[in-house]
């Protein structure tokens, strides 16, 4: 339970990190939401893999390189899932960008990201 919430926290602050990045790239830069929130999964994404490597799962006696593969496998997927998401909600429901990526992010986070990160890329031996 308690690496469950740990993850938690790293999930949360990647979000915050992610949040933020597409807030200022939507709001800010005018970029189209779709991008603004690409880019913010990709800073959110860094977050996470650093805290979930240092902290998390405990895993900085594993090679960086093979666990940077395997979550990068994982984020293109999550990535994927997000941004769809995002897109199908603000753009099929009419949800404001930021409830549809609040929503994407709870279910992907939560569901996906967790259990392939638990048991897939900082899975410990």
């Amino acid at each position: 339970m308690q690496k469950f919430l740990k993850a938690q926290v790293a999930s949360f602050s990647g979000t915050v990190v992610d949040f933020l990045t597409t807030l200022v790239s939507v709001e800010i830069f005018n970029i189209w939401y779709v991008n603004g929130n690409l880019t913010g999964n990709i800073c959110g994404g860094i977050t996470n893999f650093y805290l979930g490597r240092n902290w998390v799962f405990n895993s900085r006696n594993k090679k960086v390189y093979i666990q940077g593969v395997k979550y990068s496998m994982v984020w293109a997927g999550s990535i994927t899932l997000n941004t769809s998401g995002v897109f199908a909600l603000t753009h099929y429901c009419g949800i404001n960008y930021i409830v549809s990526k609040v929503i994407a992010s709870v279910v992907v986070g939560f569901t996906y990201n967790y259990l392939l990160q638990n048991y897939f890329v900082f899975k410990q031996s």
